[in-house]
C-alpha cells in the first residue's frame, strides 16, 4: 500500500506572522516547537493524523552548520528559502514504517536527495508532561526540484498525547483532502511521487492523479491549475506544490467565518479559494466534504 500523507512543510518568514494569519482562517494552531537544528515550527493538526507544519528559521548560524554538515530537511529549506523567497510550500512528507527502507528505495530508483537524518526533540504536552519524540527521516528529489521536496517520515518515539482540542478548528475544517502540484510535465512528476511514496501502477491513473490512503496528489499544468483554482502560478522548476485542499464540513459557515474575520477569498462553484499570504505559503481552497 503507498505511505500516507503524513504533513505539508510550508516555509514563512516568522512564526508569529504565521499563527496569526492561520489563527485568522479559523485554525487551532499548536505551541511553538523547536529542532535541534535552528529551525522552529507551528502546527495545525487533523482527526486523521495529517498535519501542516509552519517553517522558520530560529537560529541561522546554526541552520546553517548542519546544512554545511549534510542535514538535508536544513539544507533544501535554505536553497528553497533563497531562491524563492521566505513565504512558500517546499515539501510534502509521507508516513513511514521503516525510514531506512524508504532511503534503500530512493538511492536504488535515483531520486534521493541525501542522507537519511535522525533526530530528537523534547517535548512537553498541555499537561505538563515531558518526554523526547525522535524522526528518522529519508528524502526524495527530482534533479529539477528547486528547493521542493518529498520526505519519508518515521517516528520511532512518539509521545502520547491527547490532540483533540488542537483538531477543533473554528473554521470547521476536519482534514487534507488534496495537495495540488504544478508541473510543465504532470504524468512525469505524478510518476516521481508515486515511487516516493512506493505506490503501485494503480495508485497512478496516468493524468498527473496519485491516491493515497488518506489523500491524493493531483499535478497540473499552470494553465489547468489556473483554470482550477483562478489563481496564477510559476512553477519554478520542475515540480512546485500550489496549493492545499481542505475539506470542511459546511462551507456556508466558513464563508461567514471568513468574511468575519476581513480575510480575502473567492467563492468558486462549491469551494472556496484563498490566495497565499504572508504566513499562509499556498493557496488554501476549502471544499464540504460529508
Amino acid at each position: 500500500m503507498a505511505r500516507p500523507l503524513d504533513h505539508l512543510v510550508l516555509p514563512t518568514a516568522d512564526l508569529e506572522i504565521a499563527r496569526e494569519r492561520l489563527g485568522r482562517l479559523g485554525f487551532t494552531v499548536a505551541p511553538r516547537g523547536v529542532h535541534p537544528f535552528g529551525t522552529e515550527n507551528c502546527c495545525v493538526y487533523f482527526e486523521g493524523g495529517t498535519f501542516i507544519e509552519s517553517l522558520a528559521v530560529a537560529d541561522e548560524a546554526a541552520a546553517a552548520a548542519a546544512a554545511k554538515t549534510g542535514n538535508v530537511f536544513v539544507a533544501r529549506d535554505r536553497f528553497y528559502r533563497e531562491s524563492f523567497g521566505p513565504e512558500g510550500f517546499s515539501a510534502v512528507v509521507f508516513g513511514s514504517e521503516d525510514a531506512d527502507d524508504d532511503h534503500r528505495r530512493y538511492v536504488e530508483s535515483g531520486i534521493s536527495a541525501g542522507d537519511r537524518l535522525d533526530f530528537s526533540r523534547p517535548f512537553v504536552d498541555a499537561s505538563g508532561k515531558s518526554d523526547i519524540a525522535s524522526f528518522r527521516l529519508a528524502f526524495a528529489a527530482e534533479p529539477g526540484m528547486r528547493g521542493t521536496f518529498v520526505f519519508a517520515c518515521q517516528r520511532v518515539n512518539a509521545p502520547r498525547v491527547d490532540r483533540s482540542a488542537l483538531q477543533a478548528h473554528a473554521n470547521g475544517a476536519t482534514g487534507i483532502a488534496e495537495i495540488v502540484a504544478v508541473s510543465a510535465d504532470p504524468a512525469g512528476m505524478a510518476d516521481f511521487l508515486r515511487v516516493a511514496a512506493d505506490a503501485d501502477g494503480s495508485a497512478a491513473n496516468g493524468s498527473g492523479i496519485l491516491e493515497l490512503p488518506n489523500a491524493r496528489i493531483a499535478t497540473l499544468t499552470p494553465d489547468r491549475y489556473s483554470q482550477r483554482f483562478g489563481l496564477p502560478c510559476d512553477p519554478h522548476g520542475s515540480l512546485a506544490f500550489a496549493a492545499v485542499v481542505f475539506s470542511v464540513r459546511d462551507i456556508t459557515f466558513l464563508w461567514t467565518h471568513l468574511a468575519s474575520a476581513n480575510v480575502d477569498h473567492d467563492m468558486r462553484g462549491n469551494r472556496i479559494v484563498v490566495a497565499a499570504a504572508p504566513g499562509q505559503g499556498a493557496a488554501f481552497i476549502f471544499e464540504e466534504h460529508s
